[in-house]
């Protein structure tokens, strides 16, 4: 998939960000990215296909743990459905 405009460097930023402002063992949802970058209504939504791309990038590279409920998924095999943004092991420092 190929990501148009800025996305390539700000949807990484944004991921950072927002997970950083969370507490160490809490998560976000990719759609609080989406709407973090496109805030107007209901333009969020086309960008949850790069957010979902970018996040499995991040969390091959070590730097995010994608989760469905207690399981840590596969950032190859996510699949459709809800997923949750968290620290990885290699989270980079503030």
């Amino acid at each position: 998939m190929r990501m148009t405009g800025n996305a390539a460097v700000d949807i990484p930023a944004a991921i950072i960000a927002l997970v950083r402002r969370r507490a160490p063992d809490a998560s976000i949802c990719p759609s609080d990215v989406a709407r973090h970058l496109a805030p107007e209504a209901g333009a969020w939504r086309a960008r949850m296909p790069d957010i979902r791309v970018v996040a499995a990038t991040l969390a091959r590279e070590g730097c995010l743990a994608i989760t469905r409920g207690d399981s840590t998924l596969d950032p190859d095999a996510l699949g459709k459905g809800p997923i949750r943004l968290r620290r990885g092991p290699r989270f980079p420092p503030a």
